[in-house]
């Protein structure tokens, strides 16, 4: 590895080409294609398209994807996100029965939903949110669900909406370091966004946040907010990737952070108590969600039946 200068580290390479340890798979093959298929028949969306996620080739090969709901207009103009931003247009009260539909028709253990920010509606979209997930638990009583949701402005009644529904895991999103809010998340708050994940701790959920690296924050910051997701948030999993500028509209990348790195941010991550921690280059949030729910139980993994029953234990006990 070639370094730029003396205080770089083979942690931190400068921005410029881009590292050989970036890599994802190319989209196409026959299991790509039935996932587009059914998604594009039943009128739904993905994160993976809308975000531009670099694993789409990989997760859709298995046949796996995230499901946005809410439309795919965002209210909010965070900077690293590809997501288009704008006015939603009117909600789709029938998204909830084709979403159950679609995955009644697929051979699948785990699920995630996530959606874009409706700041637009009174309730942030959480009427929508719950019926989804309701109404998935009702045609897959297999199937457990991830739900990645957002901080509702910061309602307590309209996050209790979603929790009341008891997805499997209840996911949101950090981001990134405080500092970096601001310019990452400018209509988020650091602070609103850990009493969310607190809040759906002490509901007795199993919790989830995701954080990337490389769009200006430090390492020393990395484990700041590593402590105050676990100490302040008690949540249970997190995952960390690189952060990659979709488009030069977006915050621009600061550094390449190696893959030694990761594995250090992950050990930091199990030593603060952490039961999952998913950190890696290509790492995302929904990335490898099902391998990461198997991690919560390990024991008991080929005793407990469905992935449903193993997310059941460790929201009711607390792992």
């Amino acid at each position: 590895m070639v370094l730029n200068n003396a205080s770089e580290t083979p942690y931190q390479m400068a921005v410029g080409r881009k590292p050989a340890w970036i890599r994802a798979q190319a989209p196409g093959g026959e299991a790509f294609r039935k996932t587009k298929e059914l998604i594009d028949a039943h009128g739904l969306h993905t994160v993976c398209q809308e975000a531009s996620c670099p694993n789409i080739g990989e997760c859709w090969s298995r046949g796996t994807a995230t499901i946005m709901i809410l439309g795919d207009t965002c209210t909010r103009s965070c900077g690293f996100c590809n997501v288009k931003t704008g006015r939603p247009p009117q909600v789709d009260t029938d998204e909830p029965r084709r979403v159950a539909e679609l995955l009644s028709r697929v051979d699948l253990n785990h699920v995630v939903i996530t959606s874009v920010d409706r700041d637009d509606l009174s309730d942030g979209g959480a009427a929508i949110w719950a019926e989804t997930i309701e109404r998935v638990h009702e045609s897959c009583p297999d199937l457990s669900v991830e739900a990645l949701v957002g901080d509702f402005k910061g309602s307590k009644q309209d996050l209790d909406v979603v929790i009341r529904s008891r997805p499997e895991i209840l996911s949101h999103n950090m981001e990134t370091v405080k500092r970096m809010h601001p310019a990452v998340r400018p209509q988020a708050d650091y602070d609103r966004s850990l009493q969310v994940l607190r809040r759906i701790s002490d509901a007795g959920l199993v919790s989830k946040t995701s954080i990337m690296v490389g769009i200006g924050e430090r390492d020393d910051e990395i484990e700041t907010v590593l402590s105050d997701i676990r100490q302040i948030a008690d949540a249970d999993i997190v995952t960390i990737g690189q952060y990659l500028q979709p488009t030069r509209n977006h915050l621009p990348i600061d550094r390449w952070v190696h893959p030694d790195q990761f594995e250090t941010y992950r050990e930091q991550g199990l030593d603060m108590g952490f039961k999952v921690v998913e950190s890696g280059p290509l790492v995302r949030s929904s990335y490898h969600a099902e391998e990461q729910a198997r991690k919560l139980s390990p024991a008991d993994e080929h005793t407990a039946g469905t992935m449903k029953s193993l997310l059941s234990k460790a929201r009711d006990n607390r792992l």
